[in-house]
Parts: structure tokens; C-alpha cells; sequence
């Protein structure tokens, strides 16, 4: 009798966490072969606009998997019509390989919504379940052994937790990155392939684009509970511009692109440091989270060819500096100060920026500080510069 694995998934692209997850649990689980089978359409989660078609997916996955001793790419799925149901695959598998043991991979987040799966019960009698998760997240995996405990008294499951300790990365921010100009995390068989084809729109000049089309393009990357955010920023950017003389069209364009780069975690943003050459500072390597303001900039420039003038307001939209300009300090403060801001103090900084740029520089700057210190979090000394110098400014028209 073989032990068989099932890893599925819409591959959208496979990665190196996709391979390297394979190679973990082929030696974990023992699996003399390890089927891996994109779907040609997921049922549980439509696939984003701009995807390969599933062949080109399929295709991608072959390259992935190429090098992946035991591993085997089946095209099963996509000689189906309609979605691609699991238990419709199990059931073809059990057939194909009769007597044989099959283990469908899957990982926390899967087990916790598989009682919502077409034929849950099925599932089940057809093969073992193994869980990928990662020991350090307590709280998730006493969630999801409470989970299995129940699927074993209701449906009889078996279920294998895997320890999963290979590269956490998903495909949307392997999407993103692309977007951002950066191909990190895929085999290099899998991004000649997309480059060549200019998968995942990598080939469209999105440089100088008019407002609306940066703004949807712009946007594509960002978390969408974010999205508000960056559009009352654009616009509360616009408006302080034509209060104080700047240019409008800049403004809004840098209130648009601001946060492009948030939505990816602390490791990646330094990962994106390394690939556009910046080098963190200290501050920034304790809380990579920093980073977004230079890693925005950077993509702001090479991706969407933006002036230098809305390049370095978005370096300094996070800290400030001493002696900004007037776009600089617009940004900063349409960042802190948008309609979707709650905060105590939110509604005296704002009425004060309408009457004076500098002394809500002042202001903002000064309650920025203070929040740090309430959480114990260190200051960056580009902030701390950029207070001393408002507040000398305002000491002399005092």
C-alpha cells in the first residue's frame, strides 16, 4: 500500500512556500508520491481579476514542481467541467489507486471552514486529513484542535497535524510583490514563464498614468479594508494643496500611492528594501513596518514613474523631516488628519491645519511622539528632528 498526498490549490502563481511545503511533507508524512492538482475553479473563492487560465496555471505549476523529488502535477481537475470539488477528486483518486492510502494536505484556516465543504462527511471516509500549521501560533492551534476534535466525533475524521515550518507566504503577496516590481519567492523556470508572457500584468507601463487609471491600478495593491484610508488621504491632500498653494494633481497622486507597498509584512518589506537597494536604519530594522514609506517611494519611482516631488513625500509621509516641502508636510498631515481618522485629538488637529500648515506640523508631530512613547515604541530620529525644527519655527512667530 502507497501513502498518497493531496495538495491542491489555484496555484496563482506557485511558489517557493508551495515547493518547499511539498518537500516538508513528503519526508514528514512519509508519502511515496505527492499528487499536486491546481483547480481549474476554486469553489470556495473566486480567482482575481487579470489570473492565468487554468492551463497557463497548470503549465506554472509543472515548472514549480519540476524539481520536486516524489512530486506530480495531475491535470486532474481541469478535465472537469464545472468547479473543482474535492470529494469529486478524492473519489476519482480512489479509484485510480485502490487500496492505497490518501491524505488530503490542508492547513488551519482550511479545517476551520471544512464542516462548509461540499460533502464534508464523504471527504472523510475517503481520506485521512493532514493539517500544515506553525507551532509558535498557540492560540490558532489549540482553535483548530478543538476544531479536529469535533470532525473526529461527528464525521470520524482522521486528522495528522503537520508542523509546518517552511517559508508563510501566500500568493497574493507573491502577486503583489509582482506588482510591486518584484518577483520574489518564485523558481526562476516560473518567472521567465510570466515575464515572458507578461503574466499578472508585469509587462503594462503604468508610468505616468492619468489620475483614474493610477488610482485603479494603485489601489489593486493595497488591502481593500485600507482602501478608504488612501482615498480620503488623496482627496484631503488635494484640498490642502489648493489651500496652500501646491500643486493639486501632485498631492492627490501621492495621496493615492502613500501606503501602495503596506499590505505586505515586516519580512517582506525588507525584502523589497534589499531588491530596490535601501538600506533600513536601525529603527526600521525593529519595526520593519516603517519601511513601507521608502519601499512606497521607491515603487512610486521605477513602477509608476512618478516626479521626485511625489516620490519624497511619500518617503517622508511616516516620519516627517526637518525643513519639509510644501507637498511633504500636505502628505503628512492628510495622512494623519483624513476623515476615516478616530483618534483623541483628531478634530483640534484638523481645524488647526486649515488655519496653519506649520503649527499642525507642530501639533502632529508632537502627538505622533507622545503616542510612541505611550506604547513603548521607539522614535525615529527623523521625527524627532522634524519636531524640534516646527517647534523652533513656532517659537520664533510667538
Amino acid at each position: 500500500m502507497s501513502r498518497l498526498g493531496i495538495y491542491g490549490g489555484s496555484f496563482n502563481p506557485p511558489h517557493q512556500g508551495h515547493t518547499l511545503a511539498a518537500q516538508e511533507l513528503i519526508r514528514l508524512l512519509a508519502l511515496d508520491t505527492l499528487f499536486v492538482i491546481p483547480a481549474a475553479i476554486p469553489p470556495h473563492k473566486a480567482l482575481p481579476a487579470g489570473s492565468p487560465d487554468a492551463q497557463e496555471r497548470l503549465h506554472l505549476t509543472e515548472l514549480a514542481f519540476a524539481h520536486v523529488e516524489k512530486a506530480q502535477v495531475l491535470d486532474l481537475e481541469l478535465r472537469r467541467e464545472g468547479p473543482s470539488y474535492t470529494v469529486d477528486t478524492l473519489e476519482c483518486l480512489a479509484r485510480e489507486h485502490p487500496g492505497d492510502e490518501l491524505i488530503l494536505i490542508m492547513g488551519t484556516d482550511m479545517l476551520l471552514g471544512f464542516s462548509g465543504w461540499y460533502q464534508p462527511a464523504r471527504i472523510a471516509e475517503l481520506a485521512k486529513l493532514a493539517v500544515m500549521h506553525r507551532s509558535e501560533d498557540a492560540a490558532l492551534w489549540q482553535k483548530t484542535l478543538e476544531e479536529a476534535a469535533r470532525l473526529r466525533a461527528q464525521l470520524g475524521a482522521e486528522i495528522i497535524p503537520v508542523d509546518n515550518q517552511s517559508i508563510e507566504v501566500s500568493s497574493t503577496t507573491v502577486r503583489r510583490l509582482l506588482g510591486l516590481g518584484d518577483a520574489e519567492y518564485l523558481d526562476p523556470e516560473v518567472r521567465d514563464r510570466i515575464e515572458a508572457l507578461g503574466l499578472y500584468g508585469i509587462r503594462e507601463d503604468r508610468r505616468n498614468l492619468p489620475f483614474d487609471r493610477l488610482q485603479e491600478a494603485s489601489l489593486s495593491l493595497y488591502d481593500p479594508k485600507r482602501v478608504p484610508h488612501v482615498i480620503g488621504c488623496s482627496q484631503t491632500a488635494e484640498a490642502l494643496a489648493k489651500q496652500y498653494g501646491a500643486d493639486p494633481e501632485l498631492a492627490r497622486r501621492a495621496g493615492i500611492l502613500h501606503d501602495v507597498t503596506k499590505a505586505i509584512g515586516p519580512h517582506d518589506q525588507l525584502l523589497l528594501a534589499r531588491h530596490y537597494g535601501i538600506v533600513p536604519s536601525g529603527q526600521e530594522q525593529i519595526n520593519p513596518k516603517l519601511l513601507h514609506a521608502k519601499t512606497g517611494a521607491a515603487v512610486a519611482r521605477a513602477v509608476f514613474g512618478e516626479c521626485e516631488q511625489v516620490v519624497s513625500a511619500i518617503e517622508w509621509h511616516t516620519t516627517g523631516r526637518a525643513n519639509m516641502t510644501v507637498l511633504e508636510k500636505i502628505l503628512y498631515l492628510a495622512d494623519y488628519m483624513e476623515p476615516n481618522r478616530r483618534f483623541t485629538g483628531v478634530d483640534t488637529l484638523r481645524e488647526l491645519v486649515w488655519k496653519d500648515l506649520d503649527a499642525g506640523m507642530e501639533l502632529g508631530l508632537r502627538m505622533s511622539l507622545e503616542s510612541l512613547a505611550q506604547r513603548g515604541l521607539g522614535v525615529d530620529e527623523n521625527s524627532m528632528a522634524a519636531w524640534q525644527f516646527y517647534s523652533n519655527e513656532r517659537s520664533k512667530q510667538i
